[in-house]
C-alpha cells in the first residue's frame, strides 16, 4: 500500500453471506486489526478503497464479483441538485452540531428505533450499548458525531457517524428518526457532511460502497460529481 507499509499484514475473511445480495457469498480483505499503526494507516487505506466498521478496516474481495465500488465526493466541486436543494429547504429548521462520540441513552434509543424500522431481521436486532460502542465508536479511530436536531424543540433527528482523516471525512454510518421519513434525513446527513468537509478544507467525503442498481445503495449516485475506485486509482463516474 505504499508509505509506512513495512510488514503490513492483510487477511482474507472466511466466506459469509453477502449483506446486499442474499443469494451471493462474500469475502473481505482486512487489515491486521492488531496493528498499532492503524490510526496512521487508515487515511491511506481510505484512498485504497477500504472502509471502517468498528475496529475493522476492510474492503470487499469477493470471487467473481466486483459490484461494490468505493466512492467519494470531491467536495470543492459539489453543488446540490434540485432535489437536494429541496431537501435543504425542507429541513431549514434543523441544526447541525459536531460532538464527541459517545453512547448515551438518547443516541441508543434512536439507533434501536432505526434498526427496528430499517433493518428488522438483519442480524442487528439485539444491538445494545456494547454493540453500539463496538460498531460505531471503536477504540483507535478519530471520529465525531454529526447531530441533526430540530430547532426549538432540540429533538434529535439523526446522527451521522463520521471519521476524520487529514484530508478527508468518511461517512461511516447514519441512523435517523423513522417517524420523520418525509424529511429525507439520510440525504440531509450527507449534505451536511459535505458542507463540513468543504468548510474544513478537506478534499473528499468518502461514502463507502456504491452498488449500481441496488435499492439501498444506488442513492449515492445522486451526489455528483462522484469518483469511484477501480483497483488502480480513482476516476470520475459518468452519469
Amino acid at each position: 500500500m505504499g508509505g509506512n507499509d513495512d510488514n503490513l499484514r492483510l487477511f482474507q475473511s472466511a466466506p459469509h453471506p453477502c449483506g446486499y445480495w442474499p443469494d451471493r457469498e462474500a469475502r473481505d480483505l482486512v487489515l491486521d486489526p492488531r496493528d498499532p499503526r492503524l490510526p496512521e494507516l487508515y487515511p491511506m487505506a481510505l484512498r485504497w478503497g477500504f472502509r471502517r466498521s468498528g475496529d475493522i478496516v476492510y474492503r470487499p474481495a469477493c470471487s467473481g464479483c466486483r459490484a461494490c465500488v468505493p466512492v467519494r465526493v470531491p467536495v470543492a466541486e459539489f453543488a446540490p441538485n434540485r432535489s437536494q436543494r429541496r431537501c435543504l429547504a425542507r429541513n431549514a429548521d434543523v441544526e447541525a452540531h459536531i460532538v464527541a462520540p459517545a453512547c448515551t441513552g438518547e443516541y441508543l434509543s434512536l439507533y434501536q428505533r432505526y434498526l427496528a424500522h430499517r433493518h428488522l431481521g438483519g442480524g442487528m436486532d439485539d444491538h445494545g450499548a456494547r454493540e453500539f460502542e463496538q460498531f460505531l465508536i471503536g477504540t483507535w479511530n478519530e471520529s465525531r458525531f454529526l447531530e441533526l436536531r430540530e430547532r426549538g424543540t432540540h429533538r434529535l433527528l439523526a446522527v451521522a457517524v463520521t471519521d476524520l482523516a487529514a484530508d478527508a471525512l468518511s461517512a461511516v454510518y447514519t441512523f435517523h428518526e423513522p417517524d420523520a421519513a418525509d424529511r429525507g434525513l439520510g440525504t440531509l446527513g450527507i449534505l451536511r457532511q459535505i458542507e463540513w468537509a468543504k468548510r474544513d478544507g478537506r478534499a473528499h467525503l468518502y461514502l463507502g460502497y456504491w452498488i449500481a442498481g441496488h435499492p439501498k445503495m444506488d442513492y449515492k449516485r445522486r451526489f455528483r460529481p462522484l469518483e469511484g475506485y477501480a483497483g488502480y486509482g480513482w476516476a470520475r463516474l459518468q452519469d
